[in-house]
This record gives C-alpha cells, structure tokens and sequence, in this order.
C-alpha cells in the first residue's frame, strides 16, 4: 500500500513538472514571438517613416520647381494670381499613377498598401503679416488699423489685438537683444542686456504665445500669417476679408467688386486694382499693396492605408531661386485629412 502511494506521488510530482516545462517553454515562446512581432512592427514603421519622407520631400521639390518655372525669364507671368498652374491643388491621386516601376501592381483594387498624394501651395501674401505690426520699437499704426478692421470683421475682442500687438513688440524686442548679446559673446535674451519677452512665433497656430485665446486663434488662420520681414498684400490672391482689412475706407462691396475685376483680368499693378475702386479718397501704397508675392506654403498629405502624414512648408522665392524657409512633418487622422482635402 505504502508503495503505491510512493509510486502515485511520484507520478503527480512528474506531471507537474511537466506541466510547469510546458508552461515554461510556452512562455519563452510567446515572448520571443512577441518580440519578433515588435521588431518587425518597428522595421515596418521605420520603412514607412523614411518612404513617406522621400516622397514629401520629392513633393516639396516639386512644388519649388513650378514656382521657379513661374518667374523664369520667358515666361508670360509678370504677376502672381489665382489662375496660376501653382495655385491648382493637388487633388489625392494614386502614386503609382506618377510612377510606373511595376507594370502589374499599378490599378490593383485590391491593393491596400497603395500610397495617395495630394496636396496645394498657398501664396502666404494674400494673408495679413504678424510681423508688419512691429515698426521698429513700436507698434506700426497703419497695420494696427488692418488688423482692427479684421478683428471687427471676425467679431473677435479688440483686447486681445492690443495685447497681441504688445506682446508682439516686446518679443521682437527680446529677439534683437539676443542676437545683439549673442554677438557681442553673451548667453541669450537675459545675458549681457537683461531683456526678456514673449517668444515670436514662426506660424499662425502659435499665436497664443503672444496672449491670444484658442478661438481667436482659430477664427484668425485663414487670413493671417508669420513672416520674419515686413510683407505686403497680394491684391491678386487676397480674400475679401483680408481686402477690406488691408485697404482703408472700403466696405465688402469693394472688396468683392476687386475679386470679381482680378478672376476676368488680374491685376498687372497696384493702379489697375485702384481703378476699380469708386472711392477717391481711398489710397493704395505700393509698401502695403502688391501684385506679386515671395513667400508660399507648400502642404503635401501622403496617406498609406490609415496612416496619414502631412508636411508644411514655408518656401521664400527670389528671383528664381526657391529656398526653404522652414518645414514641420505630422500625423493626421484620416477624418482631418478628409476635410482638408475637400
């Protein structure tokens, strides 16, 4: 009896173990497929990461190319304008409909790792310049009053312009004693002059540095932008709104009748777009007003499957040479980039 018991023992003790090896071995298993699946996963996306910034930089290059080609010497375009090859988005296209390296996968329905590209360039004159509001040491009056006109055609408080302003003075005020203690071998904006200030933004979503809400910064996007120098408006590519902003004394009317005039003929000079104006007291200066443009933000969205990456750039154009001036890479949703393509 005392031997069976032994024996039992014995056989409970080895099904354990084994039990405990299988759970073991099973384990170890899944851990190194887990870590296969995580390796291959970072492969995967690091594939993915430097395939899309080869094809946003080419996008980039390309937007370059037609702007360089819009000012070459021979072409017809004196002026930049809305009817422009530039100003045609991009609507989201197959890539392989730009690149035949294999004939069998190019219109395959059911491929589902295919890559669409779209995207458009935005001439960044046509929008009222952040920095004009700086003149030297103080607030620019004559640009003040554009952006109190916008501000009241947005319903947004006109505080919020005044601390803007402000703050604005005070950061590029801050910005030129960094250079200056930089070169003279200080440190930064608290170094060898003690000035401090806000920050300047580089793009219009940054707005909030200088004090602004989230909503006034959402309401003033689509008609505002940062650019380091002093711009004027493209009469050519302006909106209504930016139009009754930037030229004194004019209602909606006028700025509408402007737009209607530059689709039949744009705008060869700054006169041609006065002569549509039946107020002669309104003025137009050439240091507020063009018809020519220098600085464009280039978008390019590549969407593979569900992933969606966008690019922005701003481009600064001199003659026919298009450098950059800066570019910032995201990921969108597909919902965001769905609505920014319609």
């Amino acid at each position: 009896m005392t031997g069976r018991l032994c024996l039992a023992r014995q056989r409970g003790a080895a099904l354990l173990m084994a039990m405990l090896t299988v759970t073991l071995v099973a384990t170890f298993a899944a851990a190194s497929l887990w870590q296969q699946w995580r390796s291959v996963e970072v492969e995967t996306a690091e594939r993915a990461r430097v395939q899309s910034s080869w094809v946003l930089t080419g996008a980039l290059d390309w937007a370059r190319l037609i702007l360089r080609e819009d000012v070459r010497p021979g072409s017809s375009a004196s002026v930049d304008h809305l009817g422009e090859p530039w100003a045609v988005p991009l609507q989201e296209s197959r890539l392989s409909s730009f690149l035949a390296a294999d004939r069998d996968h190019v219109g395959d329905p059911n491929d589902d790792v295919d890559a669409f590209l779209s995207g458009q360039i935005t001439d960044m004159q046509s929008r009222l310049n952040i920095t004009n509001l700086v003149d030297g040491a103080k607030i620019s009056e004559v640009s003040f009053n554009a952006f109190s006109r916008l501000f009241e055609q947005l319903n947004l408080p006109p505080q919020e312009l005044s601390l803007m302003a402000e703050n604005m003075v005070l950061a590029a005020q801050a910005t030129a004693a960094t250079g200056s203690a930089t070169d003279a071998g200080g440190s930064g904006a608290t170094g060898a002059t003690g000035a401090t200030g806000p920050l300047v933004p580089q793009r219009a979503d940054q707005l909030g540095w200088l004090g602004l809400s989230p909503i006034t910064v959402a309401a003033l996007q689509p008609f505002v932008t940062v650019i380091a120098s002093r711009t004027p408006v493209n009469l050519n590519t302006a909106s209504v709104e930016v139009l009754q902003a930037s030229i004194p004394g004019i209602g909606r009317s006028d700025a509408q009748r402007l737009v209607t005039a530059r689709a039949r003929n744009p705008f060869r000079t700054v006169a041609d777009a006065k002569a549509q104006l039946t107020q002669d007291a309104v003025q137009l200066s050439d240091s507020e007003h063009s018809v020519t443009s220098r600085f464009f933000e280039v978008e390019g969205r590549l969407r593979t499957g569900a992933n969606i990456v966008v690019e922005r750039s701003m481009v600064q154009r001199d003659g026919i040479n298009v450098k950059t001036v800066w570019r910032e890479r995201t990921a969108a949703t597909p919902a965001a980039a769905l609505a920014a393509v319609r």
